[in-house]
């Protein structure tokens, strides 16, 4: 599968301007997709952000794997940065969130009373790779609906300053995905979640990468699913086993439009709550 490379004029601006205004800002919102936590962590960040405080924010995990989202937040809270799960469609998660940030900031603020000086709003930069629910987060942030949703990368186009309440200000930044993906996996997961545009890779690979990893991982929802018997889950390549479930969803011959009606259903939490992005190591406590 042919590397990936994906890097429009608007993302350079918005790497750049993110650079530059992060003097200002107290914590980054680092904004992952719960479902691939590692995957849609942009190895950029780390030079963009450099030593300010950071929280890594698993969004969607409404969608994901609990016991797999559980593990995450741990392995992040080990490696000693603030991790936290959180839904912000169903506003779930948000007042931990909000929790973490005050945490993070109580001694330097402690410090600036000790000298007189007022607190000020905790100024945060939300950071992430498109289509991870940025503006949906900073719609049940503000309370109001400040940001452009959409179901679609590259929704967000500029930076702006927006308050929440008295205790925050955001300065909200389009999405910034990286040059290439080496590992041409790291884009399957990506063009399955909606990231990327799906003109970059073939529907058929990405249904086909889909039905691999449940085959694997998540067998029984995909029987439920799709009404097959495990007989044919067992016997069929995977190829083939797209052909039948085109069959039978009345598609005749069009594996095209099963492939799109799969990865539809994975982005609507249809085939139930998986997670792409397995654990590095067993899952303990879980």
């Amino acid at each position: 599968m042919r590397t990936i490379q994906w890097f429009p004029g608007h993302m350079a601006k918005a790497r750049r301007e993110a650079t530059e205004k992060m003097n200002l800002v107290d914590i980054v919102l680092e904004l992952v997709d719960a479902r691939l936590p590692e995957s849609s962590r942009n190895p950029m960040i780390n030079e963009i952000i450099g030593n300010k405080p950071r929280i890594i924010v698993l969004n969607k995990m409404d969608m994901a794997d609990p016991a797999i989202t559980d593990f995450w937040v741990k392995y992040y809270q080990e490696q000693g940065i603030k991790a936290v799960a959180i839904d912000a469609q169903h506003n779930k998660g948000l007042n931990k969130l909000q929790s973490l940030c005050r945490e993070l900031m109580s001694d330097y603020f402690e410090k600036r009373l000790a000298q007189g000086v007022k607190p000020r709003p905790i100024r945060l930069m939300i950071l992430g790779i498109p289509n991870v629910g940025k503006s949906t987060l900073i719609n049940r942030f503000v309370g109001k609906n400040q940001a452009i949703t959409g179901n679609k990368p590259g929704v967000t186009k500029a930076q702006r300053w927006l308050k929440i309440g008295k205790d925050f200000e955001l300065l909200d930044t389009p999405g910034i995905l990286w040059p290439k993906f080496e590992d041409p996996e790291v884009g399957l997961k990506l063009a399955a979640s909606g990231a990327i545009k799906d003109q970059l890779l073939a529907l058929d690979d990405i249904a086909l990468y889909l039905l691999g990893f449940m085959k694997r991982f998540y067998h029984q929802a995909l029987l439920k699913r799709y009404a097959i018997t495990e007989s044919d889950l067992q016997n069929l390549s995977l190829s083939d086993l797209l052909i039948l479930l085109t069959e039978k969803n009345g598609f005749g011959d069009d594996y095209t439009q099963m492939s799109q009606r799969m990865i539809y259903e994975y982005r609507e939490n249809n085939l139930g709550q998986m997670t792409l992005d397995r654990p590095i190591r067993e899952v303990t406590n879980a």
